[in-house]
This record gives structure tokens, C-alpha cells and sequence, in this order.
């Protein structure tokens, strides 16, 4: 008997993904036991597109969607974008989940109006204030994210999701994701955390992510070699053992 069964992963992809984008975790969490559940965020895949969004407006879609589906203390596995959300969700409700991956995250991202959030929001919104389009712009988007040696399929796939992401949806998740703040509540996580950085990771580098594990009382910390941003697409095999792994120890036989 598998002691997992059942029990529901929802996975929250980041700026310019989609549910799709984690194609590559559903058939190996169902095999081994979970009920996965990959969600489009606002603005993305068949819902409207956004001019504007917030992290606890996004948290609130989250508890929504969870509370429709019936999702019983789902685990969450959160990437970039989607691991604020999941930081965000482990604040509004602290005993509603049994616990959380953080992929590529950060619990800050700055002061608004300094001088590098500044540049970060120039740099991602100039191409398309020069006339660009989310299909034009996707490849070189995503490329300067990966690693050295994607997976073909997986850099196809995740060129594909930030090809279809509405501009407005992109410029909205961009503005939002600057002054991102959940430093605060660190410490006050009580559930199974597991912080996955990855080795060539630009946006969220690893010493910093092993830092970010360190606040959180008892999280695990994994840094998977030779992979960037985008670690489910570069290599599924290793991110699906990695979080398979920690679920395993998180929750043993018996977990309620």
C-alpha cells in the first residue's frame, strides 16, 4: 500500500509558466501515490488576462481554488513567482497545508524604488515597450534562464508557456513581484519546508536560497548541480527525486 495516496500536491508555476509547464511531475507524483493538481495562475492559460495583481490576492486564489476542489492540507510546491505565492499562503493559513517546496524562490525581493529593482523591471519590460511580443521575445526570456544542458523538450515546452502569456499578464506579474516581503514570517513556518536552489540559478542563487532554509525552522536544503532557473523542465528525473525524496521523509506512513 502506498501511505501517500491521495494526498494532493498543487504545483504553482512562475512568471510566464502555465499549469502545462509541469507535464513533467504529474505522471511521476500519481505513480508514486499523490493525487497532483498543476494550477494556471491568474492571468494565465484559459483565464483572463490581468493588468494588475498582488501576492495576497494571489494567495486568496489559491485558498479558493483549493477550498472548490475539496484539496484536504494539500501539499504545495511552488516555483519562482509561485513559491512567493506559497509563502504567502503559509502566512495567511498556517495550518492548512502539510507541507511545502520552494523552488527557485526568494522571501524578499527589495525596496521598490531601488536602484536594482528598478533595472530588473526595465530590463524585463523594455522589449516589450520597444514594440516586442511575448512570442518574439519568449526564446531569448527563456534562455537566459537555463542552465547549461536543458532538456530539449523542457526548454521547447517552458518557450512555448512564456510565448502565450498574455504582455499585460507578464508586465502585471513583473510590477507585483517587486517589493515582495515574507522575510517576517520565516520563523513562524511550522510545517516540512524544502528549499530547492539549483547550481546555475541567476534569479535565485543557491547560497542565497541556503540562507533563506536557515530561517525556517527545520527545512531541509537540496542544491541540485548543474541546472538553472527552470530545474522540472531542465531535468525532470532530478527534480521529481529531489521533492519525492523530502515528501518521503516529510510524510511517512501514518501521516494524517
Amino acid at each position: 500500500m502506498t501511505p501517500t495516496l491521495g494526498i494532493p500536491v498543487v504545483f504553482l508555476h512562475g512568471i510566464g509558466g502555465a499549469a502545462r509547464v509541469w507535464t513533467p511531475q504529474l505522471a511521476a507524483f500519481a505513480a508514486a501515490g499523490f493525487r497532483p493538481v498543476a494550477l494556471d495562475l491568474p492571468g494565465y492559460g484559459a483565464r483572463p488576462a490581468l493588468d494588475r495583481m498582488d501576492f495576497d490576492g494571489l494567495a486568496a486564489d489559491l485558498e479558493a481554488t483549493v477550498d472548490r476542489m475539496g484539496l484536504d492540507r494539500p501539499v504545495l510546491v511552488g516555483h519562482s513567482m509561485g513559491g512567493m505565492i506559497v509563502q504567502t499562503a503559509l502566512r495567511r493559513r498556517r495550518d492548512g497545508y502539510r507541507a511545502a517546496v520552494l523552488s527557485g524562490t526568494s522571501p524578499a525581493f527589495g525596496n521598490p524604488q531601488g536602484d536594482f529593482q528598478k533595472q530588473f523591471v526595465a530590463e524585463r519590460l523594455d522589449p516589450l515597450d520597444a514594440g516586442g511580443t511575448m512570442p518574439e521575445l519568449a526564446a531569448a526570456i527563456i534562455d537566459g534562464m537555463l542552465g547549461p544542458a536543458p532538456d530539449p523538450e523542457g526548454r521547447a515546452l517552458a518557450i512555448a508557456c512564456m510565448g502565450a502569456t498574455p504582455a499585460a499578464t507578464y508586465r502585471a506579474a513583473v510590477r507585483c513581484l517587486v517589493g515582495f516581503d515574507e522575510r517576517a514570517n520565516l520563523p513562524q513556518i511550522r510545517l516540512p519546508v524544502l528549499c530547492l536552489a539549483a547550481e546555475h540559478d541567476r534569479n535565485a542563487p543557491a547560497p542565497m536560497m541556503e540562507r533563506m532554509a536557515q530561517k525556517i525552522p527545520g527545512a531541509r536544503y537540496v542544491c541540485l548541480p548543474g541546472l538553472g532557473h527552470l530545474p522540472n523542465l531542465e531535468d525532470a528525473a532530478a527534480f521529481n527525486a529531489a521533492v519525492l525524496g523530502f515528501l518521503a521523509e516529510a510524510l511517512p506512513p501514518g501521516t494524517p
